[in-house]
């Protein structure tokens, strides 16, 4: 059996991205979702390193960034829990995120919000 999650990736003649979108049928997301950013993380077990595709569309707000990286690294911590059931190093994981997050939310307020 097989699954697929489609991404669709609209560039502007730049080359950066307008517009992202995907679909996931076989996991029960059958229309579009639009996304302003993605993180995608693949491990590569026998060259035992990681490939990574970060992107961005214009329309990302540095606050909205801060707000991904902040939930991304929650659920990464979550994640890395249930794979090695080592608590200690999850709680460390989301005690940064908690402390990034408060550091990037003061930054924003002493400048003027504008997208990446």
């Amino acid at each position: 059996m097989k699954s697929e999650i489609i991404l669709q990736v609209e560039l502007a003649e730049d080359k950066m991205p307008e517009n992202i979108a995907w679909i996931a049928p076989d996991g029960g997301v059958t229309d579009w979702q639009n996304s302003k950013a993605m993180l995608l993380g693949m491990w590569n077990g026998e060259a035992k390193e990681a490939a990574r595709i970060d992107l961005w569309t214009t329309k990302m707000m540095v606050n909205e960034m801060n707000d991904f990286f902040y939930q991304t690294f929650i659920g990464m911590a979550d994640t890395y829990l249930r794979a090695t059931k080592n608590h200690e190093l999850a709680a460390d994981l989301k005690t940064f995120a908690t402390s990034f997050y408060k550091k990037a939310s003061d930054a924003l307020e002493n400048s003027t919000e504008t997208p990446l």
